[in-house]
């Protein structure tokens, strides 16, 4: 069964995965950028203006702490990981300790090492693995691979180049990624057939084969058919790929909205290459699940991991547009699957939670802030033909404490006045109290059409795994947000297009 792991990859890879079970890795982690990169919910063109709502996905900016020096002394003490450190990785990550000290850089490189001496264990003897990163720190990243894998087993440096407007000024525009394609072993599956791409026109006409007469070029004949036959079969990619647009300039069908969002053509040759149908292929950093998408379309079996309930949120529902099924096609498993699991993530990570609360609700989107959100944590925009701007809102509000009082309703109720909103959803960890059921009644409706809609309605966590879900909304109505992908540095003014980096 394909799965989708929410959770720490380190800790899936070195419980969950068994040794040389995958066929081929690939991975897009952050790349130590500094940046902050956030996702902007924008309904679709024709609908409604002005119903955004923005949230950060991931925090590329890394800082030595408690967790660095951990992770960085489990693996030199050989702790961290079932895969054991060979001496050569000991000793570069020393050295790379002397040489950046206690640094954002070597932070990160604490984090990917553990992370990659997994990876290697997990993968088949004719396996590969691509590493997708930046300049910023792929000459780490390179050294890394070569204490874990082997020099010997490195293939290529990839660079995926492309073109697009810059805000450069003082230095050349940076318009590329690097990919480091390694094996484990000395014969890695590789598939030239599946990745062909023709040969110029003038360079096929140079070589033409006329019947009877040999073509000439530069002193070579072309002898006979077939010979020509060859080369119209096309060649193999060099090392440098130009043929595949950027993040930026992904086409509106495709884009998903993450900010990061690699093209679907990208993975298709990177799989295409080093798999073939019914392969394992496996992203342990898997964003907005570009890697196992590709690889669903292409009949590989796969694994996807992430950190973030965003994430896997937004792969599930890509995958769904897919006609793929949860239970069925694919499972998600470290997800909430009770009530006490749910309880468990509200304990051990609010935010997450919240995220986790808010993917439960159709049409729910998350808030701008995780915090002084004046208790919106989510929003749900629908069509209402007889409002200004033919569309209504709706506030979701998640409280993740065992505690639930009256107050909570009025509160909500303040909120839905202030925000000019039409009616709230209270999520709540525990059941609600005979006081908020009273006070949530005396609140009133909004009328749709021929619907009543609560003001105020409230679900507990308990009532998220109900199938239908206990709530009434204007589903028919809701409007599917459509995600522009932008990105904020931490000290920048104004949004910035990924594509401009």
């Amino acid at each position: 069964m394909n799965k989708l792991y929410y959770g720490d990859n380190l800790e899936v890879l070195r419980d969950k995965i068994p040794d040389e079970s995958v066929d081929l890795i690939y991975l897009d982690p952050p790349f130590q950028s500094g940046k902050n990169y956030n996702i902007i919910f924008e309904p679709k063109t024709g609908q409604v203006k002005g119903a955004t709502a923005q949230i950060q996905a991931f925090e590329d900016t890394w800082q030595w702490g408690e967790e660095a020096e951990r992770e960085y002394l489990g693996l030199i003490q050989g702790t961290l990981t079932k895969e054991r450190p060979n001496q050569k990785l000991i000793d570069l990550l020393q050295a790379m300790r002397g040489y950046l000290d206690a640094s954002s850089m070597m932070a990160y490189l604490a984090m990917m090492a553990p992370r990659l001496l997994e990876m290697k264990r997990v993968l088949k003897d004719t396996g590969s693995i691509y590493l997708h990163c930046n300049p910023t720190a792929s000459h780490y990243l390179k050294l890394l691979m070569d204490a874990i894998f082997g020099v010997s087993n490195f293939r290529n440096e990839i660079v995926w180049c492309y073109k697009g407007p810059s805000r450069a000024k003082d230095d050349f525009p940076h318009k590329h990624d690097t990919i480091l394609r390694y094996s484990k072993g000395e014969k890695p599956y590789f598939n030239p057939n599946a990745i062909k791409v023709p040969y110029s026109e003038s360079f096929l006409e140079r070589r033409k084969y006329v019947e009877g007469k040999a073509g000439i070029y530069k002193g070579k004949y072309v002898r006979d058919k077939e010979e020509f036959e060859k080369y119209e079969q096309g060649k193999i990619p060099e090392d440098w790929w130009n043929d595949i647009p950027s993040g930026g300039q992904i086409s509106r069908n495709e884009l998903i909205g993450y900010p990061t969002q690699k093209p679907e053509k990208l993975l298709n040759r990177i799989i295409k290459a080093s798999s073939k149908e019914g392969d394992l292929v496996l992203d342990p950093f898997c964003g907005c699940g570009t890697a196992v998408a590709v690889a669903q379309s292409l009949n590989r079996k796969w694994i996807g991991i992430d950190i973030t309930y965003l994430a896997i949120d937004i792969i599930k529902k890509r995958l769904e547009k897919s006609d793929l099924k949860e239970g069925k096609d694919f499972i998600i498993e470290g997800s909430p699957a009770d009530e006490y699991s749910a309880i468990k993530l509200a304990e051990s990570n609010p935010f997450q939670f919240q995220y986790w609360a808010l993917s439960k609700i159709p049409g729910g989107i998350p808030s701008e802030r995780k915090t002084g959100d004046e208790g919106v944590d989510g929003i749900i925009n629908f069509i209402d033909n007889t409002k200004k701007g033919n569309f209504g809102k709706a506030i979701i509000s998640v409280k993740g404490t065992k505690t639930a009082n009256p107050s909570m309703i009025r509160d909500l109720e303040g909120t839905l006045k202030s925000k000019g909103a039409d009616f709230g959803i209270l999520i709540t960890l525990v059941d609600p109290t005979p006081g908020m059921i009273k006070e949530a009644v005396t609140a009133g409706f909004y009328k749709l059409r021929n619907m009543e809609i609560p003001a105020i309605q409230m679900i507990s966590v308990k009532d998220l795994f109900k199938d239908p879900l206990p709530l009434k909304l204007p589903i028919t109505h809701i409007i599917p947000a459509y995600k522009s992908m932008k990105m904020i540095k931490p000290e920048a003014t104004e949004l910035e297009f990924k594509e401009d980096e």
